[in-house]
């Protein structure tokens, strides 16, 4: 039979309650690794490529593993709606770990690629096999709680990541950043092994809408995502085309949204009310946000001459404001309706890429946007956890894989076209001057083009609401 939670445990318990110590504990502590492998390669990759002689793969070696998590989030949704999440988040971490082995061991950087090719599809899968798991092992009460606790350890990294892969890096070698991480990320998974025992697939439950049959798998389904991934792949190297790069970044915008549509509940890409602006919103409120956050630091080392260091902090500010509110939100729970903490967190987010526009157009001070990409890390963590909340709230037993990996799927193809978007807007316009002749119109086009993006997701926020039944 199909459980939703251990069997004694009160439904007003916490997640770290006995009956919920072990899997809270080991689903964090996977999110966290993931996410520390992720910032930490950024850290170590200059150094890499040195090494290796491998400057022409430099960008294929981070596009990759966003293209490959697009194919892992679709199977592993597919598999959890026909199976349960057991074995998907097994193998999904089994991926994890031989891409780890593999680039940790690269002797070239062609293998070091290949290494982060696997390493990203078994993070994709992850991503969606925890959120089933969420699902299924707790009850609804709890889900704003662990899913502020995985903001939590997703942001954390931030603050240790980069420094600790450095220092590893000189200490050792840069091959144990990535060989360091899998002896932790063994033990997290046996901290949620007692909690999968007993889960399986729900029966007697329709299919997604506008997918498949659950019992079945989704061949179609995994062509798309295998098309996205491409098109990620695309919109990214189409800078390097010196004649063509421009139809080719065109080419790959469009197949990325034909492949996406069977991949997303049906009426996402037009903002439908409900589970589909639930997801658009993930999409456009990530674009919005990575699409500047990459750029800030540039600028601040650029145009005002801060140390990388210190010009870092201003993300770890964010970070910090991100699991600030998202721990808020979680203690709010009712309190703080979904649909509100949805419009504050997408109004400040644009008001911070505003900040930064004016900023670089004016040449405020380096503290006015500074103090706004803190607000911005503020609205997101008001918004993600009650974003991945309503996906699961919106979803039957069956639905939840295919939602969940709609809702990743978003996540990352939305911060993928904006930071292909931008960074093609930032070489065109790298020549030019902002209006009031200060050096910087690239910076500028950048937080233009991410300030539209907010624009779009403030306006959708509040169609997260189901329309009420008259």
């Amino acid at each position: 039979m199909q459980r939703s939670a251990p069997a004694a445990a009160p439904e007003a318990a916490g997640i770290l309650h006995r009956h919920y110590l072990l899997v809270t504990s080991g689903a964090c502590a996977l999110v966290f690794l993931a996410a520390f492998e992720s910032l930490a390669v950024t850290t170590i990759m200059p150094l890499v490529s040195r090494e290796l002689d491998g400057a022409d793969l430099y960008a294929l070696a981070f596009a990759g593993p966003l293209a490959t998590g697009v194919i892992g989030m679709v199977a592993a949704g597919n598999w959890s709606d026909r199976r349960g999440p057991v074995g998907p988040l097994y193998a999904s971490v089994a991926l994890f770990v031989l891409g780890l082995l593999i680039a940790g061991t690269a002797g070239s950087m062609a293998s070091l690629v290949a290494g982060r090719l696997v390493q990203g599809l078994g993070g994709g899968a992850l991503t969606v096999a925890l959120y089933v798991v969420v699902a299924r092992v707790y009850p609804p009460v709890l889900h704003p709680k662990i899913f502020a606790a995985f903001s939590a350890a997703w942001v954390i990294p931030s603050l240790v990541g980069p420094f600790a892969a450095g220092i590893v890096a000189q200490a050792a070698s840069w091959h144990w950043v990535f060989l360091g991480v899998v002896g932790l990320v063994v033990p997290a998974l046996l901290m949620v092994v007692p909690a999968l025992r007993g889960l399986r697939a729900p029966a007697g439950t329709g299919a997604p809408e506008g997918s498949s049959d659950p019992g079945r798998w989704s061949y179609a389904r995994l062509a798309w995502a295998a098309l996205a991934a491409l098109a990620v792949l695309a919109l990214n190297l189409s800078a390097q085309v010196p004649v063509a790069g421009g139809i080719l970044a065109a080419a790959a915008v469009v197949m990325a949204l034909v492949a996406v549509r069977p991949l997303v509940p049906r009426g996402t890409l037009l903002a439908r009310r409900g589970l589909p602006s639930v997801i658009l919103a993930r999409g456009l409120v990530s674009a919005a946000f990575f699409g500047a956050e990459v750029y800030l630091p540039y600028l601040l080392v650029e145009r005002y001459s801060f140390s990388p260091t210190f010009a870092g902090l201003t993300l770890t500010g964010g970070a910090l404001a991100w699991a600030g509110a998202s721990a808020v939100q979680g203690r709010m729970g009712a309190k703080l309706s979904n649909l509100r903490a949805m419009v504050i967190g997408s109004v400040m987010v644009l008001a911070a890429v505003v900040l930064a526009l004016v900023t670089t157009v004016l040449g405020w001070p380096a503290a006015v946007a500074i103090a706004g990409w803190i607000s911005a890390g503020g609205g997101m963590g008001l918004m993600y956890p009650r974003l991945s909340v309503m996906t699961l709230a919106m979803s039957t037993p069956a639905t939840e894989g295919f939602n969940s990996s709609a809702m990743s799927i978003a996540d990352s193809l939305g911060g993928a076209l904006a930071l292909a978007a931008t960074g093609i807007v930032f070489t065109a316009l790298t020549t030019t001057t902002t209006a009031g002749g200060v050096p910087g119109g690239s910076f500028a086009g950048v937080f233009a083009l991410t300030a539209a993006i907010a624009v779009v997701a403030v306006v959708v926020a509040p169609r997260v609401a189901a329309r009420k039944a008259s």
